[in-house]
């Protein structure tokens, strides 16, 4: 026998069940945030022994894909949650990092929804209607508008079929779920600031829903202009310090939020 050549041992079965689960997250298919079925039924769906869900869920935990949900379980994260804990503290100490987090935004939003109206699928699409039929159901407390807004922006994000965006939207983590409440009980607060959005959202939704690429970006792009151009306008340094705009017309200044609270 060669002695340049050495016996391959086999692949264990938990190296097999981690590399399958590690192309479900990086395929999209498992969602930062999303729960794991428990150890019990994923062996049965896997066709395995529990003993080999456990270790390859072990092998995944160390390489930061997913952690311990507190009373049982396991859930997708990517190691994000550290990285959303910085941010977060980043957008709250100065209002321009607010402000460049909803740019930033708006670029990543607007190429999601292209791609949302090209690639999404039978599921995704439905995830997509149920939500905005929700967000836009006649008598729904205005107490949810912010909560449905993140979850018809998230239903899309999942829609664009890209891992790499779903974990980026995971490392926005709550600072986005923030950014929508400043948005939606601050910035745009009025009856008439909530139809307006509900008619971008409807643009959006329509375009995708109609497969239409290049219409769910410019709605996406409308929609988000609108925001960003609220931000400019709210923003303490076009004020001078007597709290008059500079442009000559008076700007109260005194009670703008410096924060994502809303």
């Amino acid at each position: 026998m060669d002695p340049r050549f050495q016996e391959i041992p086999r692949e264990r079965v938990a190296d097999r069940i981690a590399s399958e689960l590690l192309r479900l997250i990086s395929s999209g298919e498992l969602a930062p945030g999303e729960r794991l079925p428990g150890e019990r039924q994923l062996a049965e769906m896997m066709s395995v022994s529990r003993v080999s869900i456990r270790a390859a869920l072990q092998q995944l935990k160390a390489q930061g894909f997913v952690s311990a949900v507190q009373g049982g379980g396991t859930r997708i994260t990517a190691a994000a949650d550290q990285l959303d804990s910085a941010l977060a503290r980043l957008v709250r100490s100065n209002r321009d990092n607010l402000h460049d987090l909803a740019e930033v935004r708006a670029n990543l939003e607007v190429w999601a929804a292209r791609r949302a109206a090209e690639r999404a699928t039978p599921e995704q699409r439905a995830e997509i209607d149920r939500t905005f039929v929700t967000m836009t159901a006649e008598g729904r407390p205005s107490r949810f508008k912010a909560e449905d807004d993140l979850n018809f922006h998230l239903a899309i994000a999942k829609g664009s079929g890209s891992a790499i965006y779903l974990h980026l939207m995971s490392v926005l983590g709550d600072v986005l779920e923030q950014m929508l409440a400043f948005n939606r009980y601050s910035l745009y607060a009025s009856p008439a600031d909530d139809q307006r959005f509900g008619q971008q959202h409807r643009a959006v939704w329509s375009a995708i829903k109609a497969r239409d690429g290049d219409a769910a970006a410019a709605a996406m792009q409308d929609h988000l202009t609108t925001v960003l151009s609220r931000y400019e306008e709210d923003d303490p340094a076009a004020s001078d310090a007597d709290g008059h705009d500079k442009t000559g017309s008076d700007k109260p200044g005194s009670d703008k939020p410096g924060s994502t609270h809303g």
